[in-house]
């Protein structure tokens, strides 16, 4: 049996280059960024003068240092502590409510960036993407990017400050074996926990291309679960599904035991200069070189030189994860698309509605043309019908048309403009479309309609209803016009969805029109009726009908026949049947199949 396939990502080391980017929305809110670095100046003064505070309310109480603990009780000292703790905290505070704005802000412009981007790129990244996989993406990315942000400021450079400034004071205040015993520490950790993250990324990145492909199927089982159901192949999509399962539980299971190994090894340097520093405390205490108060003082110091720098391990290994996550959403924003607009290009100046298609050429693969010099001139106001067998290349020449490929040969011009030289955005507002395959948005009729044209009221939203036939359908309804349509229009049939974009095309009021077997799902009383109302407004626009069904063209001003991407005939209903060509033979054969004897 064949079963899809997934693409394996080959994914790059993490590129550190990537914090670069994020530089401009730090600066975006300079102010707030100054503040909260000074709320984390005055954080970790405080940290730092605590132990000291400490050890003096120690000595106070044991008598040590001339102070007998029965005459005075270091009230002063116990309410400075009290109010050094709580300003740590509350500097603390302050710093990530100042800075939450910042990261809040960032992750907004980030995400509408990759949201804006993946609009601008062309047809074939999205007829190849992976729905599910991509917007996993663009939410681990962009949590992985606040991560950065918060933790990239506020927690790896005061750590190793606040590191450097208690060797210091250790050293200055005692000896050179403890600021040794911290240094030593330090690199041990620092070092060990680099390596180990670094050996740590693969099973983060495994365990991430895992989950974005089970996501990724179950978005696309669930798109197409009625295909599942004609098939029974439920069975089948669950093992599909339970396949991917199974790969990001042992990538999981990987980054599981990675993690422990870690943390054991962590946990292991850090118990180790604990120990060493508290016995060299000790042996002083003992030698009556250092006070109880001393030790307290180092015993402080210590932990508080070590609970940063574990927490800096988790940082460092957390941000080497989102780094991880936000280098495919930095991948997704390198993507450039195919097809692009030239340096200031102009819009589309308004005309009659002229189009020129002059040899034009086109290959999907080189291999393989699809279309070999068609030249035709559809002029303002005119109805032309395009017919053909299936792959002759009807539904190609309009997506040259909306430009979502280039020609590789020739030109097409809409009122002597070469779409090249035009803006795509204005390009497209001057056509409207009626594709073949309908998907509707899940909200209500009247918002799928009003998609059309967004500002348009509501009495216009019910003129482009009533002409597609759509009035006597929505007043059935219960909730009427408000009705939900269901993910991609499922709650619809197959025509009352066709209707629906046809009204929500004539909203647009383009001044061209395409319509690509736009009344395919309709039965024969709702496509003569619709046909008719077409047919009214196709007289002040011009039309362009890429059309299977021969008997829904037979009024067109002009008929183009294609085969195997060529024009082998054209002219009226009446003029084509008289060639006895290939159009004569397609009508033939579409009357024998519509005769019920």
């Amino acid at each position: 049996m064949r079963v899809r396939t997934q693409t394996h990502v080959r994914f790059s080391e993490v590129n550190w280059g990537t914090l670069k980017s994020l530089l401009p929305y730090l600066l975006e809110f300079r102010t707030r960024v100054g503040l909260a670095l000074l709320c984390l100046v005055a954080a970790k003064l405080a940290s730092v003068g605590l132990p000291f505070i400490l050890k003096h309310i120690v000595d106070g109480l044991s008598g040590e240092g001339g102070v007998d603990p029965m005459v005075t009780l270091p009230l002063g000292l116990l309410m400075a502590y009290g109010l050094v703790r709580f300003s740590n905290v509350l500097f603390g505070e302050l710093r990530d409510t100042l800075f939450g704005r910042v990261t809040e802000r960032a992750m907004r412009r980030i995400g509408l960036k990759v949201f804006e981007h993946l609009h601008s790129l062309d047809m074939d990244y999205h007829l190849g993407r992976q729905t599910g996989g991509v917007s996993r993406d663009i939410e681990r990315g962009t949590a992985g990017i606040s991560f950065l942000m918060r933790f990239m400021v506020f927690n790896i450079g005061p750590t190793l400050l606040e590191i450097t400034m208690v060797m210091g004071l250790l050293w200055w205040n005692y000896h050179l074996g403890f600021a040794l015993i911290v240094l030593v520490a330090v690199v041990l950790y620092i070092g060990f926990s680099v390596m180990a993250t670094e050996w740590r990324t693969n099973f983060v990145r495994e365990m991430n291309q895992a989950e974005s492909q089970s996501s990724s199927r179950a978005v696309d089982s669930l798109l197409n679960f009625e295909t599942v159901k004609y098939f029974t192949n439920e069975a089948e999509e669950a093992r599909l599904y339970d396949q991917g399962l199974a790969q990001w539980e042992q990538a999981r299971r990987k980054n599981r035991l990675s993690l422990f190994a870690l943390n054991g090894g962590q946990a292991l340097i850090i118990a180790l200069a604990m120990t060493a520093a508290m016995v060299l405390a000790a042996s002083d205490v003992l030698a009556g070189e250092m006070t109880i108060g001393d030790f307290v003082l180092i015993n402080a110091f210590m932990m508080q030189v070590f609970m940063p720098l574990n927490f800096l391990g988790f940082v460092y290994r957390e941000m080497k994860g989102s780094m991880a996550n936000i280098e495919k959403l930095f991948a997704l924003l390198g993507v450039a698309p195919k097809i692009t607009d030239k340096p200031e290009a102009p819009e589309l100046a308004p005309g009659a509605g002229r189009i020129e298609f002059s040899d034009v050429l086109f290959h999907y693969h080189s291999e393989r043309p699809i279309l070999k010099g068609v030249s035709f001139t559809v002029e303002p106001k005119q109805k032309l019908a395009i017919v053909g067998s299936s792959g002759a290349g009807k539904s190609t020449l309009f997506k040259l048309l909306f430009r979502f490929y280039d020609v590789t040969g020739g030109g097409i011009r809409i009122d002597g403009q070469d779409l090249r030289d035009v803006s795509q955005h204005s390009l497209r507002r001057a056509i409207g479309v009626v594709p073949q395959d309908t998907v509707l948005f899940n909200t209500s009729i009247l918002e799928n309609v009003r998609y059309g044209r967004v500002e348009a009221s509501d009495d216009q939203v019910w003129e482009a209803i009533r002409l597609a036939h759509l009035d006597g359908f929505i007043r059935r309804l219960p909730e009427g016009i408000h009705t939900l349509v269901g993910e991609r229009g499922l709650k619809l049939s197959g025509g009352e969805k066709q209707r629906v974009a046809i009204a929500r095309a004539l909203l647009k009021q383009p001044p061209i029109m395409v319509f690509d077997e736009a009344t395919s799902s309709l039965d024969s009383a709702s496509e003569r009726s619709i046909l008719e109302a077409l047919s009214e407004v196709a007289r002040e626009q011009t039309t362009l009908v890429i059309a299977h069904r021969l008997s829904t063209v037979v009024d067109a001003d002009r008929i183009l026949v294609l085969d195997e991407g060529q024009v082998v005939e054209q002219g009226t209903h009446q003029q084509l049947l008289a060639q006895n060509g290939h159009y004569a033979k397609l009508w033939a054969l579409q009357q024998k199949s519509q005769d019920p004897s």
